[in-house]
């Protein structure tokens, strides 16, 4: 059945994909390969805010305790500070600021997450610990100015219903975002702070006592924040982890949980950041690697804003230590790009996506249609993934009539189309076809940008009544994006294509 696209906007393209997206621990924001992957994101893709773990932990090196005539002193000192955010605005991308996590001096045990020994417990004193943010927030207004950083949303911690991430469990979750919420305010009313930041798997319980906890204590919150993955068990081989999947809509049903769960409450209304989502929770798991895994994210990226204010892809780059330092190009990291700035395939359906209209014309479960100030129409659509590992489907097909020009018009348009599958834009499969190399060099990387790219194709297609049919016929996990444009066509009267070769 042919779906017949309306000429008039439903709705406005949600940003919400875009808002901000994840990245490895904030000093990892020093090195080059880092800043090189992070501009082309940029460049191609354009994400507003990027969040990441570690302000306050050692690495950056903020908090910085000493003795003094017989007293314990604090310096706090912002030399990597100045110089990680400063590459993000330079860049122009925001900090989403996560407060966390303990620094070493100060934490109340020694209870540590992630090859680099993030601190997971509590401040050891509060004072301090409220004096530490007071600090951030005043270096980071006087540096960049007050009403910017208004603009730059304040995560109170990560995670804290889960052990790995927080000793202190909830109640103590609940004393530190009191004491963080009111540091907070006291540098400025304006600055945004919120919570809980919480990891998939809670009980409604947990976010319903804290929304609680907050309206008794009349604490200050502007937003409310989850994560959301959709992996089930592990299971652990040297170097990577398999996981089954729950279908995509999972996740936008976890999108949806904080609302539902908070309803009758004033946090019900705030807006809804989903700071951390993707398929597995774990940065050495090959589908994060696969065309499968475009596909499979296609409609929570083009559906995902119905839900939520943002929800960020965990992570944008492969610039990330939490389990050690990689032992290959290609080991199932979060990044849409590993090292070395090559492409994998849902780095492209950000990309398309970031290609897309303002105006929604239509949508469905495997399509998502726009059209661009100018009159350009776009598709992005895409084939069926199977989490329970069927047999992908080749062949998938959809049929539009899209609006090209003003109703009525004939002639023809101009049609770009971009892809990328199991066959095209599909880099993984061609590192595999390599035989796995740990540290391609020389012309295997130049193979390997060349097979990231995705398959390109043009044709022109007749406009009748102001209608173009096309027939988007898409292979195994393929995610494709459509840019038509009306032709006007400018050939010259004298053009005869008959004697291109000469007259015979």
């Amino acid at each position: 059945m042919r779906i017949v696209v309306p000429q008039q906007p439903t709705a406005p393209l949600s940003d919400a994909w875009r808002t901000c997206v994840g990245t490895g621990r904030l000093d990892l924001a020093l090195r080059r390969d880092y800043q090189e992957s992070l501009a082309l994101t940029q460049r191609e893709i354009g994400f507003r805010y990027i969040r990441g773990h570690g302000l306050l932990s050692d690495g950056m090196g903020v908090h910085r305790p000493y003795e003094h005539a017989g007293e314990r002193r604090v310096r706090h000192a912002f030399t990597y500070l100045d110089q990680v955010v400063d590459a993000y605005l330079e860049l122009g991308i925001a900090p989403f600021l996560e407060l966390g996590f303990t620094p070493s001096q100060l934490a109340s045990g020694e209870d540590t997450v992630f090859w680099w020994k993030g601190n997971i417990t509590p401040p050891a004193d509060e004072k301090e610990w409220a004096e530490l943010v007071r600090a951030v927030l005043r270096h980071l207004i006087d540096r960049y100015g007050l009403d910017q950083v208004r603009e730059w949303p304040i995560e109170v911690w990560n995670e804290p219903n889960l052990p790995i991430f927080w000793t202190g469990g909830q109640d103590g979750y609940h004393r530190l975002y009191e004491v963080s919420a009111l540091a907070v305010k006291e540098v400025d009313a304006g600055l945004q702070v919120g919570g809980p930041s919480l990891a998939p798997g809670y009980r409604d319980e947990w976010i319903q006592r804290f929304g609680a906890f907050v309206e008794d204590r009349d604490l200050p919150i502007d937003f409310v924040s989850r994560h959301a993955y959709s992996s089930g068990p592990e299971r652990h081989v040297p170097f990577g982890t398999h996981q089954t999947l729950m279908p995509a809509s999972a996740l936008l049903e976890q999108f949806a949980a904080p609302r539902q769960q908070l309803a009758g409450t004033r946090l019900a209304g705030l807006p809804l950041h989903i700071t951390e989502f993707n398929s597995s929770y774990r940065p050495d798991n090959p589908i994060h690697d696969t065309a499968f895994h475009a596909a499979y994210l296609a409609p929570v990226v083009a559906g995902g804003g119905d839900v939520a204010d943002s929800f960020s892809y965990w992570t944008f780059c492969d610039v990330f230590e939490e389990v050690g330092i990689p032992t290959a190009l290609f080991h199932g990291g979060f990044g849409l790009l590993t090292h070395r700035q090559i492409k994998k395939p849902a780095y492209h359906l950000y990309a398309f996506m970031a290609q897309m209209g303002d105006a929604v014309l239509a949508r469905g479960e495997d399509h998502l249609v726009t059209r661009h100030g100018d009159g350009r129409v776009t598709v992005l659509a895409w084939a069926p993934a199977d989490p329970a590992g069927g047999d992908p489907v080749d062949g998938h097909t959809v049929r539009l009539s899209l609006p090209v020009g003003s109703p009525g018009a004939r002639g023809s348009a101009f049609c770009r189309r971009r892809s990328v599958s199991e066959e095209d834009g599909n880099v993984w499969a061609a590192w595999c076809e390599m035989g796995r190399p740990l540290a391609p060099t020389g012309r295997r990387l130049d193979a390997l940008r060349e097979a990231a790219e995705p398959g390109r194709s043009h044709r022109s297609v007749p406009v009748t009544g102001g209608r173009a049919d096309v027939d988007l016929v898409l292979r195994r996990h393929e995610v494709t994006f459509l840019e038509i444009t009306p032709v006007v066509d400018e050939t010259p009267e004298w053009w005869d294509a008959g004697r291109l070769l000469g007259d015979r």
